[in-house]
């Protein structure tokens, strides 16, 4: 598993970033749509083209985890947040909610079966190179690591 507790985040070293992006939005469908689009063009201003493999990895986790706010995190009256922070040892994508009780379970079920729902986190799993979930007051904060593969146009 990918994964990691937050312990061992902040054991790493990391680097400061060179570009930062954040927002709020408004927990609904428009917002998590804007969400995603407004990453994926943050990422092609910072020299991630649209059709690079990196911004379309880390545009995907942030639809899938902008609509997971919306679906399984809304607070009526509470908006979600979004923050996307670049550095050269990669990308960092981080959406919190204020909705403390749901927590994505850290290993998603491998197997969906023909569940309607579930996917998501698989999705998660696969594309980013580490992912985990982290406390915040209030909520919690769901976050994917994406570094840049050798093919990955800076």
């Amino acid at each position: 598993m990918k994964s990691a507790t937050p312990s061992d985040r902040h054991m790493q070293k990391r680097t400061p970033p060179a570009h930062a992006f954040e927002m709020r939005f408004t927990s609904s469908p428009r917002g998590a749509r804007l969400a995603r689009r407004l990453v994926s063009h943050r990422l092609h201003e910072w020299g991630h083209p649209y059709d690079g493999t990196l911004n379309e990895t880390v545009t995907l986790i942030a639809a899938e985890l902008a609509a997971n706010a919306v679906r399984h995190g809304h607070v009526p009256g509470r908006d979600f947040h979004v923050r996307l922070t670049d550095t050269p040892d990669g990308v960092r994508l981080e959406v919190s909610d204020t909705r403390t009780e749901r927590l994505p379970d850290p290993r998603p079920p491998q197997d969906p079966g023909d569940d309607e729902s579930g996917r998501g986190l698989l999705l998660v799993e696969a594309l980013a190179d580490r992912w985990g979930v982290e406390p915040r007051s209030p909520g919690k904060c769901v976050w994917a690591d994406v570094r840049p593969s050798p093919a990955t146009h800076r």
